[in-house]
């Protein structure tokens, strides 16, 4: 979430942000509002509770009048501090709904405007030209044995598949490729858990405007995540990292119950509950974060692979502005380029302090270290 001591500070920079997302910027002032106040209520509250102290401990000391005296007050200030300690725990969390209200810190360089209007970083090879009306990747997969949707809604409902055959060993085949990768770029491979607690699908954004789209276990109280940047974010959950950067790479099916997408990407398996993702994920220094961040997306290039023609975008200001824990600071995409929707591609996204907008890095050279046997890796381009 947005630094409250950040905010307090320069709380223009943030309503400016807030406007270049064309969102309303009173929500600043919101926040400002009642943390002001829930510090008011504290400081009350701590005073009470201290007058409430002392009082007690000369009530062992009176005697008489003023003993009962001192009692009379003493039950007068339990009943206060109880009320102190309630109202401060209510603005606690009002002020926390509000801060969750505010996404992050935007760069001038962003795009502004709606869905369409991506930024065209770079565009990998060139489209075939076809003289007849080409099949899509339903129909091919079908014709090679590859997808089963008749049977995976059978089994399972709308938006569910099988991948069979060749379908199957792509599948493993390029997950195994990106864990490769990553691995060799020096993140160590992790298999995290695909249920969680509360505060860790809390903690990444998730249960805010977005908890219609989450699977959610009521009796155990738990959640399939819907990637794994949850189970890999909330991994130091509550630690003191002594040294940093560490930097994780996750596999993991993903659960997304789709909400609100009634009628978009039907066909296929563009737009589905389940789906398995490789997540690249890193622990470190705010200062470092904008080179960290940049590192994700230059070091391990899995656009790189050899495949259908892509175009590398990233998104405008406002896309993706209610996850406000996200904190989306450049979001490339990689997508085939006859395709006018984007869908769910690869993207990078940094947590925590940080800005969004395209920058560029040079890119790390010389040997790497595997980071399991801490021997010299491969160097150069992957």
């Amino acid at each position: 979430m947005i630094d409250l001591r950040a905010l307090r500070e320069d709380p223009d920079r943030l309503r400016a942000s807030q406007r270049a997302r064309g969102e309303d910027d009173t929500v600043i002032d919101i926040v400002l509002e009642l943390d002001e106040r829930r510090r008011s209520a504290l400081t009350s509250f701590e005073q009470l509770r201290a007058e409430q102290k002392s009082a007690g401990k000369l009530v062992s000391k009176a005697q008489g009048d003023e003993r009962q005296a001192l009692l009379d007050r003493a039950k007068e200030l339990s009943q206060q501090v109880k009320e102190a300690e309630a109202e401060a725990g209510r603005l606690e969390d009002e002020l926390n709904a509000a801060v969750k209200r505010v996404p992050n810190l935007i760069e001038d360089e962003a795009p502004h405007g709606g869905e369409q209007d991506f930024v065209l970083i770079e565009t990998v090879g060139t489209p075939r030209e076809f003289d007849f009306e080409p099949k899509d990747h339903l129909e091919l997969g079908e014709l090679l044995g590859a997808i089963d949707m008749e049977r995976g809604a059978k089994v399972s409902g709308a938006r569910f598949y099988y991948l069979t055959g060749v379908g199957a060993l792509l599948q493993y085949a390029l997950l195994n490729l990106a864990m490769e990768q990553a691995v060799e770029a020096g993140f160590i491979p992790m298999y995290p858990p695909v249920l969680v607690k509360p505060e860790a699908m809390e903690g990444t954004g998730f249960l805010g405007a977005h908890a219609d789209e989450v699977y959610r276990l009521r009796e155990e109280d738990l959640y399939l995540v819907g990637t794994a940047e949850v189970p890999l974010a909330a991994y130091h959950m509550n630690e003191i990292l002594a040294e940093l950067p560490k930097r994780y790479v996750g596999w993991s099916s993903c659960f997304r119950r789709e909400a609100g997408s009634y009628g978009k990407d039907t066909r296929g398996i563009i737009r589905v509950h389940q789906f398995d993702k490789v997540e690249m994920f890193s622990y470190c220094h705010p200062d470092e974060a904008h080179a960290e961040h940049l590192r994700l997306l230059l070091d391990v290039e899995l656009h790189r692979v050899p495949g259908p023609p892509a175009r590398r975008t990233v998104p405008q200001r406002g896309e993706r502005q209610e996850r406000t824990c996200r904190h989306p600071q450049r979001d490339p995409r990689d997508h085939p380029v006859d395709r006018r929707d984007p869908g769910e591609p690869p993207a990078g996204r940094r947590l925590g302090p940080g800005t969004e907008g395209p920058a560029e890095v040079p890119r790390p050279r010389g040997p790497r270290t595997h980071p399991l046997t801490e021997e010299p890796g491969r160097s150069g381009r992957l």
